[in-house]
């Protein structure tokens, strides 16, 4: 029985704990804008964009019918109590602006104003690509820069045309004298000489024969003696 009392007041403790929470997650309920626009003193025309901002962000949108517009600004997970909210018609500043309430409903005519600036708009798409201009004047010289790395060797040049013959040298002096040069050939025999008379060439023969062998004699008598 007490583990059962026990349980149920543990039981009603969570429920006390989750009411004020499932209080706090519930969400609170927008701002709506209902009203005429206008832009540059003219009735907008339909579908002209109507946008709400609170600090510099977008925060409901809606287009233009039949010259109204109704906007619904809901805060989300923001705090918008006692913002500003100011308006934009077709990207143009709208002179109104008006504080954010939960769940207030406001009648506010919207004047749009063309090119009255102030905070940023929606982004339009690119333009077309300009014309390239024209070159700009020619700026002052730069430092010079470092030495570039050595070229390659170039080709062989033609040869040179060949050049005059130089002036004769003087005469030098005198040689010393050479070594004796070798014996010459043999000369050719000379011609025969005329013949003599014939028998006193054998006469002189026949004594010169006879003086030989007398001086041979004469020599050996003398070794012998």
């Amino acid at each position: 029985m007490i583990k059962t009392r026990f349980l149920a007041l543990v039981t009603a403790l969570a429920l006390l704990l989750a009411i004020p929470t499932a209080v706090l997650a519930q969400k609170q309920p927008p701002h709506q804008f209902v009203g005429a626009v206008t832009l540059d003193g003219a009735t907008a025309a339909d579908g002209a964009a109507v946008t709400a901002w609170v600090d510099g962000d977008k925060v409901g949108a809606t287009t233009v019918s039949g010259g109204d517009y109704s906007l619904q600004v809901d805060q989300g997970e923001a705090a918008f109590s006692g913002k500003t909210v100011s308006f934009k018609v077709s990207g143009a500043n709208a002179t109104e602006t008006a504080t954010w309430e939960v769940g207030a409903g406001t009648i506010l005519n919207l004047t749009g104003v063309t090119g009255s600036g102030g905070g940023s708009g929606d982004t339009g798409s690119p333009g077309a690509k300009g014309a390239v201009g024209a070159n700009g004047p020619r700026g002052h010289q730069g430092d010079q820069g470092d030495p570039g790395a050595d070229g390659a060797a170039g080709s062989d040049g033609s040869d040179g045309s060949d050049g005059s013959d130089g002036s004769d040298g003087s005469d030098g002096s005198d040689g010393a004298a050479g070594a004796d040069g070798a014996a010459g050939a043999p000369g050719s025999p000379g011609a025969d000489g005329s013949d003599g008379g014939g028998g006193l060439g054998v006469i002189a023969l026949i004594v010169a024969i006879v003086a030989l062998l007398a001086a041979g004699g004469s020599y050996m008598m003398g070794r012998r003696a």
